[in-house]
This record gives structure tokens, sequence and C-alpha cells, in this order.
């Protein structure tokens, strides 16, 4: 092909590659950019067509613009953001709020499965005190006598974990409370079999344990302990769960778009509520290692678990909102 033709039929897609790589290079213009996710596609499409010119011996000119073009390309695509401050604060006061609200019934949904199996199973297991060997071992229960038994020194703590530190318990609450909130997450991609079944089986668990030690009568240890770090962490596993249905949906009943397109549409916001829970999980998790633990009275307790909860349903319903 002679490179007059070459030039011809390819001159209109290097003038929108230019003007695309334009805008993303532009902070203030990326969002005029309509088709983003798609410029990967033109970079290969690009360093394709630079290939072809070298091996075929264009004049130069060609080559060192199709070269800048190239460069220009790899700098958008593998450019290294620094952490930018204002970004993380519009991001946390704007954002996510936002998101949650706009997807507000996968929410609902999500809260509906896990406190129906929470409070169903809770209820059944302080009745019916041998119902929690059906649901979890003999040494799990011991565990949890254990934890909330008024005499032991250290609530919440198993035997094993009596004399670990704080910090210690708080890596191991992070671990734990993001691997619930991911698998949650996570499980919407099966079409939202996984997050249902998650929601239901962390309700379970948690109704379980919950009516067993209120049965035993250790209410003075069990819910002061809990209630505090729940706040946050309660709230970002259903959450979690939204952000599970919220792909699941876009699975299940994509509407007009391709399932391609609806689930890149729904990543977005899915990403969006992930993030905030795991900064939710984050704070529940050093919550639940510095303060849950403290011996106070049940009344400070109590108080600034409810402070916590109308935190963060204030935080949910109102931060972001214009007001006119």
């Amino acid at each position: 092909m002679r490179q007059e033709h070459f030039e011809t039929i390819n001159a209109a897609f290097w003038t929108n590659y230019e003007r695309t790589a334009g805008h993303l290079q532009t902070p203030s213009s990326r969002r005029q950019v309509q088709d983003a996710y798609n410029f990967p596609r033109l970079y290969r499409k690009i360093c394709n067509q630079y290939a072809i010119a070298l091996s075929r011996q264009y004049s130069p000119a060609l080559v060192n613009r199709l070269h800048a073009m190239v460069l220009q390309g790899h700098k958008i695509i593998y450019h290294r953001s620094a952490f930018q401050p204002a970004r993380f604060v519009h991001f946390f006061s704007h954002t996510f709020p936002d998101t949650f609200r706009k997807t507000i019934g996968c929410f609902w949904i999500a809260l509906a499965l896990f406190l129906t199996a929470f409070i169903g199973t809770g209820v059944s297991c302080y009745y019916q005190h041998d119902l929690i060997y059906s649901l979890m071992d003999e040494s799990q229960v011991t565990d949890f006598e254990f934890m909330y038994d008024p005499a032991n020194k250290n609530h919440g703590r198993t035997a094993e974990t009596q004399n670990d530190t704080s910090i210690a318990m708080f890596g191991f609450y992070i671990k734990n409370n993001i691997s619930i909130g991911f698998r949650t997450f996570a499980g919407g991609m099966l079409a939202g079999a996984g997050t249902v079944f998650f929601l239901i089986f962390n309700g379970i668990f948690l109704g379980a344990v919950s009516g067993h030690v209120t049965r035993l009568g250790f209410t003075q240890t069990f819910w002061p302990f809990v209630s505090g770090h729940g706040a946050f962490e309660l709230t970002a596993i259903i959450i979690s769960g939204g952000a599970g249905l919220v792909l699941a949906l876009a699975i299940i009943a994509p509407g007009n778009l391709t399932r391609t397109d609806a689930l890149k549409q729904a990543a977005v916001k899915a990403l969006h509520l992930i993030l905030g829970a795991a900064a939710m999980l984050l704070l529940a998790a050093f919550i639940e290692a510095f303060w849950s633990p403290v011996n106070v009275p049940v009344s400070i307790k109590y108080a600034v678990a409810a402070a916590l909860w109308a935190l963060v349903i204030v935080y949910l319903s109102m931060a972001g909102k214009k007001w006119t």
C-alpha cells in the first residue's frame, strides 16, 4: 500500500485519536470523552499502524507523527497518578454517599435479606437452646460463650487471643471484615446468587450468636461490645451486598443495553460503593479493637453507639446533597 493511500484511509482515525488523547491528558476536559474505556483499543491500533509505517519505510515525518501518538497513548494508559487529597475528600463527601442514594433500592433488598435471616435465627436460637449446634460446631459455640462471658477479662476475645495487643486485633479485624465485605460484593457476578447467599449466611451466623449469648444472660457484655462498631460494620456489609446486587441487576436485566455495556456502567457505581464500604469496615475494625473492649459503664457504651449510628445515617442520607 502506498503511503498516500495509507494516510488517506487513516487520517480521520488519527485526528480522532489525537483529540481523544488530548482530552484524556487534560483533567478539566476528561469528561468530554464519551468512550474513554475504548481508548486502549485505539492505542493498540495506533501501535500497529506505527509498526506498519516502520516496516514499509514510510516518510520520517509520518513515522515521527505516529511515534508521538504512541508515546502519548502510553503516558495516558501507564501513567502513575499522584495522590490527590482533594479527590479523596470529594469521593467521601460527595461521590460515595451520592452513589449510595442512587442505588438505595439495592441496599434495601440487601438489608431485608440480612435482617430476615438475622432476626429469624436470633429469635429461634433464643427459644431453642440446642438449635445453635445445628448451625455451627461445638468449638465455635464454646469460643463465643467465652468471648462474652462476664468472667472473661477481655470481652470479644477467644482464649487464644486474650493476650494479643489491640494493634494485633486491629489487623485481624481488618482482614476479617474486608474478606466478608468483598465476598458479599463479588457474589454479584454470579447473577446475584453469591451475594444473596452471603447476606443470608452472615445474617444466620450473627443472629445465632446474638440469640444464644442473650439467652445465656450475657447482655451486659455482648450488646455493649458489638453496638459501637456495628454501626459501621453492619452497614458496610449491607452496602457491599447492595453493590453486588447492582452488578447482578446489570446481568439479569440490562434493559436496552447489551449485558456488557450494562455491566460496564454498573461496575462504576459498584466500585464507588465497595470502596466506601471498605473505608467503613476499616473504621469498624479500629473501633472494635480500641473502643469496644474498653471497660466503661454500659450507659456510655450505648451513648457512643447511638452517636455512631446517627452519624452513619446522617452521613449516608445527607452528605453531598445540593441545597437550594
